[in-house]
């Protein structure tokens, strides 16, 4: 009579293990869903705040290079300034920004062989690498005639290279490092002081640097040094800029490239300490807007450029 009891007692009790070991598995499933649920939460945080920042870059980028554009437009075109710089606060964040002609470099497409080549004698190319890779960038950008089609593409395939050279204007300063004599070291020098967009064949040595200055044909270490201390007080003499230069066709008329187009550095330095910095290059004499961008970059580093010593 007391053994119903017990059996009843026994599956009850088993009952409620299965229930306890079923809750328990539920909580896991529930536990491993918050755990995913969160991680995911996170990472889309994360990507949202991402995604805000470099919204929030973009716009003070733009911001800058808006504000230096108005400034361009000011002026004629004719009395624009080469190169300025200022600063404003905006959406809490420090945006300086700084701009110059991009005639203070020199044109890969536009430049006279003598400049390319004096370019790459001061970046420390010998004398007659020098030559040989002025004439191979000239040879690049060159349209050949019906007779000579094949004959600068027959120096690429004798060296090598599974390409020909593009003859049509460079489209890019990076397509350098494609030249036939070009090291990748005299690529990486180069790069900081020359550009495909001036359109202009000579530089403005008002504000061009010291190396391409160097480069003008006829420019000795002692002309150098003279004319960068001097410079400053000939920005409205022509006849004492053309003569420091040395005048007359051995500066190959270099002093009076000018450019419609500007190279704007937007430096940002955000709330929290970060910062970035950005490098536009716009042309500021388009038909349908005031201006057009011909190249952004994000992320550039810092302008860190080793001086000259005389």
């Amino acid at each position: 009579m007391m053994a119903a009891p017990l059996r009843t007692r026994s599956c009850d009790t088993s009952e409620r293990g299965f229930v306890l070991v079923a809750v328990l598995w539920l909580l896991a499933a529930l536990a491993l869903l918050v755990t995913i649920f969160t991680v995911h939460l996170s990472a889309s945080s994360r990507a949202v705040s991402l995604n805000d920042d470099a919204l929030k870059t973009e716009a003070l980028v733009s911001a800058g290079v808006e504000l230096a554009a108005y400034r361009l437009q000011l002026a004629d075109q004719d009395k624009r300034p080469p190169e300025g710089a200022f600063h404003v606060r905006l959406m809490g964040t420090d945006v300086a920004v700084s701009f110059i002609t991009e005639a203070a470099r020199v044109d890969l497409n536009e430049a006279p062989k003598e400049l390319l080549s004096g370019l790459l004698t001061v970046l420390g190319a010998g004398d007659d690498e020098a030559r040989e890779a002025a004439n191979r960038i000239v040879g690049w950008r060159t349209k050949a005639s019906d007779g000579d089609a094949s004959k600068e593409a027959a120096l690429y395939q004798t060296a090598g290279r599974t390409y020909s050279p593009r003859q049509a204007p460079f489209a890019h300063v990076n397509e350098l490092a494609l030249v036939l004599g070009m090291t990748p070291a005299l690529v990486e020098r180069a790069l900081p002081y020359v550009t495909v967009f001036s359109g202009a064949a000579g530089v403005d040595v008002m504000v061009a640097p010291a190396e391409v200055i160097a480069a003008l044909p006829g420019m000795t270490p002692l002309k150098l040094k003279q004319f960068l201390g001097d410079r400053g007080s000939m920005v409205n003499d022509t006849a004492a800029l053309s003569a420091s230069l040395g005048g007359g066709p051995n500066n190959g008329g270099a002093e009076q490239g000018k450019s419609q187009a500007y190279r704007i550095r937007v430096a940002l330095r955000f709330p929290d300490g970060h910062g970035t910095e950005s490098e536009v290059v716009i042309g500021i004499m388009a038909k349908d807007a005031p201006y057009h961008v011909l190249s952004w970059q994000n992320d550039v580093p810092k302008i860190a450029r080793t001086r000259m010593e005389f």
